[in-house]
């Protein structure tokens, strides 16, 4: 039986990128996931009271308008 120096050739090349494939699989499961971090946003306690009442006073007014 003759051996094929094609078939010699896939076969390595097949069982190199299997392998480099793996490499790269074990790589990605060592590295930690990095998560996008979130703005952190300080709002002033007497800025939403402001805009609530803001919001109350117009609210009231669209009541008191369809009588």
């Amino acid at each position: 039986m003759s051996i094929n120096p094609k078939l010699i050739a896939a076969i390595s090349s097949a069982v190199g990128l299997y392998l480099e494939a793996e490499q790269a699989a074990l790589l990605t499961q060592q590295q930690p996931v990095r998560r996008p971090q979130i703005p952190v946003v300080f709002v002033s306690q007497f800025a939403l009271a402001g805009r609530q009442a803001a919001m109350n006073a117009r609210w009231t007014w669209q009541m008191r308008l369809p009588r």
